[in-house]
């Protein structure tokens, strides 16, 4: 039983490290084929990836922003602290909850439809075809996905910022009863500079990892239609772990 148990967790330990190997590869190929990026593909993935992601992403962190502030403007109230909320709010989106959250849902959309698709192509055998007409995968697929998700999830990111402030500002002002002028003044007053950029270094570094994730999984798939589904869902886990992995040492290095 116990010797079945370690080979289990040894087999498991094998394949992570493996595939760990394997992406960093994959990374490393990716970015040495860069400089034969593809701007009109690359605008077209901006547009299917970035673009068509930024209602779903106003409408996750509109109302985060919130619920956050519902959350806390009455505790802030009791001690007397009403005039900091703005500033907590706009400091929670800024670091955490923008970047975080709105790297989620590209993993989920983003990182399921890039995976789904590249999947597809795999086991159809469309890869094989392009090796054939001389047009190396990583060049084609690859590098114009990890551009457009490496520039647009800032971007995104960017408007996630101030909708959560404004979601957080009507919470703030039509149910608790906190006037205007406090909730903005508390912005200018305890968040910097640093609370946004912060996050858009993080957003980019989310926006690789899904990018790199999901071309991954893609390009490793295998038996059919069944495979091309069980891709998709294990891109979508392993980009979500990556991404609060990831933050939590971006955290320590940005906000130390």
């Amino acid at each position: 039983m116990l010797i079945a148990m370690l080979e289990a967790f040894g087999r498991r330990a094998l394949q992570l490290f493996e595939t760990t190997g394997q992406i960093v590869i994959l990374f490393v190929q990716t970015l040495q084929q860069i400089r034969r990026l593809n701007i009109r593909r690359t605008i077209l993935q901006m547009s299917h990836l970035g673009v068509d992601s930024l209602p779903i992403v106003l409408l996750t962190i509109l109302f985060t922003g919130m619920v956050l502030t519902l959350q806390t403007a009455h505790e802030f109230i009791k001690y007397g602290a009403q005039s900091s909320v703005g500033g907590v709010v706009a400091i929670a989106m800024g670091r955490e909850l923008s970047p975080v959250l709105s790297g989620v849902v590209i993993a989920g959309r983003v990182g399921a439809a890039i995976t789904a698709e590249i999947g597809s192509m795999k086991v159809t055998e469309q890869i094989d075809a392009l090796r054939v007409m001389a047009t190396d995968p990583i060049a084609y697929l690859v590098v114009p996905r990890l551009v457009a998700c490496v520039f647009m999830v800032p971007v995104l990111v960017v408007f996630a910022d101030a909708i959560g402030v404004v979601g957080g500002y009507l919470v703030a002002t039509l149910y608790a009863g906190i006037s205007s002028f406090s909730y903005l003044h508390s912005i200018s007053v305890f968040s910097e500079v640093n609370d946004v950029t912060g996050g858009l270094i993080k957003s980019m570094f989310f926006g690789g990892i899904v990018a790199i994730v999901g071309c991954y999984k893609g390009l490793t798939t295998a038996a059919g239609a069944e495979g091309v589904g069980r891709a998709t869902t294990e891109s979508v886990v392993l980009s979500i772990i990556l991404i609060f992995i990831s933050n939590y040492f971006l955290s320590l290095i940005l906000y130390r």
